[in-house]
């Protein structure tokens, strides 16, 4: 029987560490994006542009209708009237957001619809 005298072997692994070291690399090297993930992307590309739209419509009507409220109440001699009229621009800039938001993505939708059907017809089908 023979002896390994000072001879050893040691072995450390730690899923952690590797994962991490994982996650490090894939910040560095070119991105690829794949089938699944351009899905992804164009699908929410199609509601972006609405819900920017929709949300500066709803807030600078909230702002108008502040506006108008403030004129109404504050300056009651000379604003009231153009007070009123102003806040009710602004509740219909709030209460036009929502179609606006739903006009808009059906419009984007119907645009790369093409394109997100093609992919998710290669997608599903089995490979070969």
């Amino acid at each position: 029987m023979m002896e390994n005298k000072g001879e050893t072997f040691t072995y450390t692994y730690s899923a952690k560490q590797q994962e991490e070291i994982r996650n490090i690399q894939k910040k560095y090297l070119p991105r690829e994006e794949d089938k699944m993930e351009q899905l992804r992307r164009l699908d929410r590309s199609a509601t972006r542009k609405g819900t920017i739209l929709s949300v500066v419509m709803g807030v600078a009507g909230c702002l108008l209708m502040g506006v108008g409220m403030c004129c109404s109440m504050v300056w009651m001699e000379q604003w009231f009237i153009p007070g009123i009229v102003i806040g009710l621009l602004g509740i219909a800039g709030v209460a036009a957001a929502y179609p606006v938001y739903v006009r808009v993505t059906k419009k984007e939708r119907e645009k790369i619809a093409p394109q997100i059907l093609k992919l998710a017809e290669e997608l599903s089908e089995p490979e070969k």
